[in-house]
This record gives structure tokens, C-alpha cells and sequence, in this order.
């Protein structure tokens, strides 16, 4: 048995402001259909920047935060690597896009939203945006099922009550948010 330990694993450089902005603007060039898969993708398997469990415990902050998650979780990771102007960039390679497209999006379906073959073009993409959350939801699960603390429990009480009882939103995050806490708290003691 060797006394060495593994080197640690290489830590990735902080991204540059104009790396928050392109990598931001990537993004939303992928993202049709939602951007939450990409932005997983991009931070977590290819550039490193977050392990899995990083991404998580961002995107659940992201989550209690009003507004988009994923627009909270671009200005945090922004605010994280560079302070309010990393911020800025990554909320503007994020954004800068997305609110052209839709404002030229909106002045055509106004022009043209009661043609049928328009309606049946949106209904046919629902499918496939629904598809890209739940194979999300899938991947981001995965570490919490691994450790097999409360966090499985946590995780069907949410989807039951909210899903299958039909609950009130903020109901269930009022209960189950700090009782989430407290188990995680007492698992890890």
C-alpha cells in the first residue's frame, strides 16, 4: 500500500470577463427550449468551473431568489468570478440576445399569431423543451440520490405534495425548505 495520495485535480482559472460574457452568449445560442441544461452542461462537464454538487447548491439558492432562476444563477456565477462587474457581463452575454429575438418574436406573432400552421410550429416544440427539463432534472438529481441521506425523502415529499396533492407552492417551500435544512444539518452532524 503506497503512502502517496492523488495529486489534487487541476483547479480551473477564474474566467475572464470576456469569458463570462461568450460563455453566457453560448448559452443562449443553445438553449432553445430552456437554458438550464446548457449552462449545466458548460460549468459542470466542460469547462469545469462547478462540480455537480456546487451547481446544486447554486441553482437551489437561485430557486428562493425572486425572478428566472437561471437569471439569478448567471449573475451569481458572475458576481462569484468577478465581483458585480462579472455580474454584468454574464447577465449581459445572457440576456443581450434573448431580448432582441423575443422583441422581434413578439412584433411577428402579433402580425401573424392566428395563422394555424404557427399555432400547431409552437405546440410541436413544447415536447422537446419538456424533454430538456426533465433529462435536467434527472442529471441534477443524480448526486442527491447517491449519498442516500434526506435529501431522496425531501426530494418525493416536494414532488408529491406539489405534483400529485396539488399544494400551494409556497406552502410546501415554507414547511419543507427548513425542515430540508435542519435534516441536512443533523445528517451531516
Amino acid at each position: 500500500m503506497s503512502d502517496t495520495a492523488a495529486p489534487p485535480a487541476p483547479v480551473p482559472p477564474i474566467p475572464s470577463h470576456a469569458d463570462l460574457f461568450f460563455a453566457f452568449f453560448k448559452i443562449t445560442l443553445s438553449g432553445f427550449g430552456g437554458t438550464l441544461p446548457w449552462t449545466r452542461r458548460m460549468f459542470v462537464e466542460e469547462k469545469r468551473w462547478m462540480t455537480a454538487q456546487e451547481f446544486n447548491d447554486v441553482y437551489a439558492l437561485c430557486q428562493f431568489l425572486p425572478g428566472p432562476n437561471i437569471v439569478n444563477l448567471t449573475t451569481v456565477f458572475g458576481s462569484r468570478m468577478r465581483g458585480a462587474t462579472g455580474a454584468l457581463a454574464a447577465w449581459a452575454g445572457f440576456l443581450i440576445l434573448p431580448f432582441c429575438l423575443m422583441t422581434v418574436a413578439a412584433l411577428l406573432y402579433g402580425r401573424f399569431g392566428d395563422i394555424e400552421t404557427v399555432r400547431r410550429v409552437l405546440a410541436g416544440v413544447a415536447p422537446a423543451a419538456a424533454g430538456l427539463i426533465i433529462a435536467t432534472a434527472a442529471k441534477m438529481a443524480a448526486p442527491l440520490f447517491g449519498r442516500w441521506g434526506p435529501a431522496p425523502a425531501v426530494f418525493l415529499a416536494t414532488a408529491l405534495a406539489i405534483g400529485i396533492m396539488r399544494w400551494p407552492l409556497l406552502w410546501v417551500l415554507a414547511v419543507l425548505a427548513p425542515t430540508s435544512i435542519a435534516l441536512a444539518w443533523w445528517w451531516r452532524q
